[in-house]
């Protein structure tokens, strides 16, 4: 038994220490449990972008392609009225473009389709999709008219924009001018935001490169240097991009630049293609002009352009017999342009329609004075050289940017109407976060920061106002804290918060500011108050000399009701007992000497009708007692220690009062059914209302 006992006891600590161990990895698991759950609940509710821990942040939208699925509308689109031929353009050794295939575009074939709609589709390099412009008259000088082919996007809403992208097709030329514009009403106005030429204030009449200040940030910049960066167009890649920001002095403190905020949205985007090919300069006057161009460009670029015209002329001469006897006029190498007629060689219009006749080709109609073609000029027309015709092939149109919420959303979305908006936080509102919510106007609206969100704050109307208005100068002179005004306070309130009882009421102080009856009506007497606004606090209203009670609805002590609108408690004259006669004196008369002091003193009093009053439930039951008798007797009392006479000058008259029925009374009123005794003092019965007289 005893080993057994010592074999427990040696058992006893390792059952504990298990016990103990047990309870530990349970702990251990629990915890590991606590933190699997934490994280799977924060990846199934991820954070508020515009609130960290309910304190307002900066929020604003994913960075997108506005441009992508958008509608864009072109001024001229290849084969919408009907097939037309058109040519790509291939590069050649020495920097020079050559002969590249015909093709035909016919909108009403899906695969020769070009339309605008492929601007803005998914841009992929495997499968490249175009938009194409009809072939258009090449300008043979500067005087000609410009191309003005232009597209029109129009992105729905308010984005400030990154950039603006545009990719050419493969085997097509990149424009010499192109204008961009920009709108922020929808289309309805226009102002300039890039322009690209190589002769910048010829064609735009702008300098090349102009510095950007913070005195113009605003003015859109002209620059040639879409030609020497983003490829020629003839490889697989030809862009130009414009950068919204760059150059712009205050694009580091973008935040708190109003200017540069106002300059990066737009709600349309227009693209103005002025001219493909800039002319050849042929004349002394038009190269003399060229000398006064801000940068090394225009004499490099003149010289390098009049040698590649002149190759061009000289390769189109060699090629033209191979040209009009090709056989498939679809398949057939022409020059990379469209070569027309000039209007210096048009010596009649048999020569027009000959060369439409042999080439087979569907004339273009630009303007009501210039038809174009897609073919190649005969050198029997004229001593000339042919013009070149043209397109513009554009493969990708981009425009980077965010939904312009003001930092007071994360993201934009369709509205009921089918209009995207910004889905709106920090109690602000609109389509574009930019004013704030009704009755939030407690701070003024303002554009949301890192540092601060700038959150619109309710006004505090104590639950009394459903409306408010924001007050610069109140907000200044509370240290810029508060500057809203509740407007149409209810519940009998007023203020600028509604935080007092309006005229006319006074604060319950058993209830809070916030209740609906927190003030009571004041309810002052119309005839006893001087005025209808009382105490705020204790709800005491004024009262008129004389006019005693809360509400004024009643004399002072030592003054009567006097019936009077303008004084209606007079105060109680003090009747002095004359020095009687010697008849007085001796008690003859003593009622006439009563009846005549009563009357001669009646001038001192008020009038007082002789009409009977009826108690109404309100007079019962401020009174102390209420009976029906009537008076049977009267005798006179003096003051003094000898019945009859007056020691002090004042007396008290005694009436018989026969009590019929006992109406009311309090415990202490001696008051009972029969003959009791009234004591009167003189001075009242003179002047009191109404006239005591025996059996009447």
């Amino acid at each position: 038994m005893a080993t057994e006992r010592n074999s427990r006891r040696s058992f006893r600590p390792w059952i504990v220490f298990t016990a103990i161990l047990f309870g530990q990895l349970l702990l251990l698991q629990q915890a590991r449990s606590e933190i699997y759950t934490k994280m799977f609940s924060s990846q199934q509710n991820p954070s508020d972008p515009c609130y960290d821990e309910d304190r307002p942040r900066r929020c604003i939208p994913d960075f997108v392609n506005a441009a992508f699925g958008a509608t864009v509308e072109a001024s001229s689109t290849c084969g919408t009225g009907g097939p037309t031929r058109y040519c790509d353009v291939t590069d050649e050794p020495g920097g020079t473009t050559g002969i590249g295939h015909c093709h035909v575009c016919d909108d009403s074939t899906p695969r020769r389709r070009f339309p605008a709609s492929y601007l803005t589709d998914l841009n992929n390099p495997n499968n490249v999709t175009c938009w194409r412009s009809e072939p258009l008259v090449s300008s043979q000088s500067f005087s000609a008219p410009p191309d003005n082919v232009t597209l029109t996007l129009s992105l729905g809403k308010k984005f400030e924009l990154t950039y603006v992208s545009l990719q050419f097709c493969p085997r097509a030329a990149k424009p010499d001018s192109i204008a961009i514009y920009k709108s922020m009403d929808y289309g309805k106005t226009w102002q300039p935001f890039q322009f690209y030429s190589s002769q910048c204030r010829r064609v735009y009449g702008r300098p090349n490169r102009a510095t950007i200040t913070k005195a113009n940030e605003q003015e859109a910049r002209c620059t040639d240097s879409h030609r020497y960066t983003g490829g020629d167009g003839l490889g697989p890649v030809g862009r130009i991009a414009f950068s919204t920001l760059e150059g712009r002095p205050s694009a580091a403190d973008f935040d708190n630049s109003p200017v540069l905020q106002d300059w990066v949205t737009a709600t349309d985007i227009r693209v103005v293609f002025n001219r493909l090919h800039m002319p050849q300069q042929s004349g002394p006057d038009q190269v003399s002009s060229l000398n006064g161009e801000e940068h090394h460009v225009a004499a490099i670029g003149l010289e390098e352009l009049t040698k590649r015209e002149r190759e061009r002329e000289e390769r189109l001469k060699n090629q033209k017999n191979a040209i009009l006897h090709a056989q498939d006029p679809l398949v057939t190498a022409l020059p990379s342009v469209h070569q027309v007629i000039a209007p210096q060689e048009m010596q009649s219009n048999d020569a027009i329609d000959a060369v439409v006749r042999d080439m087979g080709f569907v004339p273009v109609t630009v303007s009501s004075t210039t038809t174009t073609f897609a073919s190649v000029a005969m050198n029997g027309l004229g001593p000339a050289t042919a013009t070149m015709a043209h397109h513009y092939a554009v493969s990708d149109f981009a425009v980077g940017g965010r939904c312009k919420c003001n930092g007071h959303a994360a993201r934009c979305i369709p509205s009921k109407d089918g209009e995207v908006v910004c889905e709106c936080r920090h109690n602000t509102a609109g389509r574009d976060c930019e004013r704030c919510r009704p009755f939030h106007f407690d701070r003024p609206w303002a554009r949301a920061t890192a540092r601060d969100a700038n959150e619109c704050k309710v006004c505090n109307c104590n639950l009394h106002a459903r409306k408010c208005r924001f007050n610069m100068e109140l907000y200044k002179l509370s240290g810029r804290v508060s500057g809203g005004v509740c407007l149409q306070c209810r519940h009998f309130t007023a203020g600028r918060h509604c935080h007092y009882c309006r005229e006319g009421y006074y604060r319950d102080p058993a209830r809070p500011i916030t209740h609906r009856k927190a003030c009571k009506p004041c309810d002052c007497h119309p005839i006893g108050a001087s005025g209808k606004t009382c105490n705020q606090s204790s709800g005491q209203c004024p009262c008129k000399d004389g006019v005693t009670g809360i509400t004024c609805n009643r004399c002072a002590r030592g003054y009567q009701q006097s019936r009077s609108h303008i004084a209606p408690c007079i105060k109680i004259p003090r009747v002095v007992q004359t020095q009687g006669t010697a008849g007085e004196e001796s008690g003859e008369h003593e009622d006439d000497d009563d009846e005549r002091g009563y009357d001669g003193r009646a001038d001192q009093c008020g009038k007082c009708r002789a009409s009977t009053k009826r108690l109404n439930l309100n007079k019962y039951c401020k009174r102390d007692y209420a009976i029906l008798g009537r008076i049977t007797d009267r005798h006179k009392k003096s003051d003094g220690s000898q019945a009859g006479t007056s020691v002090s000058g004042t007396s008290w008259i005694r009436f018989t009062l026969n009590v019929d029925f006992i109406y009311k009374k309090n415990s202490n009123s001696r008051i009972r059914r029969g003959d009791v005794s009234l004591y009167v003092h003189s001075a009242d019965l003179a002047c009191r209302c109404p006239k005591i007289k025996p059996n009447k």
